[in-house]
């Protein structure tokens, strides 16, 4: 019941004076309470039909059909007010720049079978999870970036370009963000919407820190300025490393400039030191960019709950009624 008074408090109704039929649920519980207590046998009083009939070890039983049937009227009454409430909604299109970084240290094999290979096959599990209607463009970064894909629904070309993604020298986060930007100027326009532009959002992943090119937090906040947040995603272990030259070379990854990019730019920063991790990281990121918060009716959310715990006091009256003669 406590879950259920906070909820209320989060709830707005269009129907609200129809709340008044809550004062039934503490009537009736109190009308429960008298009359088993009216009822209840005393000491040297004959034992009756209906005492044998009910058990005593059932009472648990009869308490908790009640409390549950308690439960259901007051779902009932929350659903027939008619209740508001947020939730997610899927987003009917936006856009969403996949940045992936190609600097050599991503061919480090802390993460199996390596860094790279493992990112590209959750970029392309991460592309499905995204609403058909969403554009999707793909960007890379090294000590050059490239707008490999512009933005598109074509799934397929998408997936195929990430297939292929090969490495290159050095990293240019700050670099990669501004051509993610640059890559959002070629969304096609929608013929539904023609004068509207649809949210967008830069999903990044690296493993290091910018060692070239221009300042990443500078990118940040020319993407905070044009509305658009950076995802980020720190990706491998502090014991990575890659051979150079017959000598290791640790490639540990950097956590404190994807943090301080996400933060600028409005985003949120995660991390994943595994292929699996990386694999829900991309779903939560789906999610948040997928789905909007929208104020709309929840009738059928109380009304299902009304429901569940009917069949549930249902099945505990049942359960009495099955050791009757």
């Amino acid at each position: 019941m406590a879950v259920m008074h906070d909820v209320l408090l989060l709830t707005q109704f269009m129907r609200p004076h129809r709340l008044w039929l809550l004062m039934l649920v503490p009537a009736i519980g109190l009308l429960y309470l008298l009359l088993n207590g009216r009822f209840r046998p005393q000491p040297g009083r004959r034992r009756t039909r209906l005492d044998l009939v009910i058990p005593k070890d059932a009472s648990w039983k009869r308490h908790g059909a009640v409390l549950l049937a308690l439960a259901s009227l007051t779902s009932l009454v929350v659903a027939w007010a008619m209740p508001k409430a947020y939730t997610n909604v899927p987003r009917d299109r936006a856009t969403v720049v996949i940045a992936i970084d190609v600097s050599r240290s991503m061919v480090a094999s802390d993460v199996q079978p390596n860094r790279l290979a493992a990112a590209q096959t959750a970029a392309q599990a991460f592309t499905k999870e995204l609403p058909e209607r969403f554009n999707v463009a793909l960007v890379t970064f090294a000590a050059t970036t490239q707008i490999v894909v512009p933005p598109t629904t074509d799934r397929g070309a998408v997936d195929r370009a990430i297939e292929n993604l090969e490495v290159a020298p050095s990293t240019a986060i700050g670099d990669g963000i501004y051509t993610s930007l640059d890559a959002l100027k070629l969304v096609p326009p929608d013929k539904d919407h023609p004068k509207e532009t649809a949210p967008a959002a830069i999903v990044l992943l690296s493993d290091g820190a910018t060692n070239i090119g221009r300042s990443s937090l500078a990118a940040a906040e020319q993407s905070r300025a044009q509305n658009v947040p950076v995802y980020t995603i720190a990706y491998g272990t502090s014991t990575g490393y890659v051979m150079e030259g017959g000598q290791r070379q640790p490639v540990p990854v950097n956590h404190a400039e994807l943090s301080a990019v996400a933060r600028a730019s409005g985003g949120k920063k995660f991390a994943a030191a595994s292929k699996d991790e990386l694999e829900a990281v991309y779903k939560t990121i789906a999610q948040s960019v997928g789905y909007e918060k929208v104020y709309t009716e929840v009738t059928d959310k109380y009304a299902g709950l009304a429901l569940l715990f009917a069949v549930l006091a249902s099945l505990g009256v049942i359960s009495l009624g099955a050791r009757w003669p």
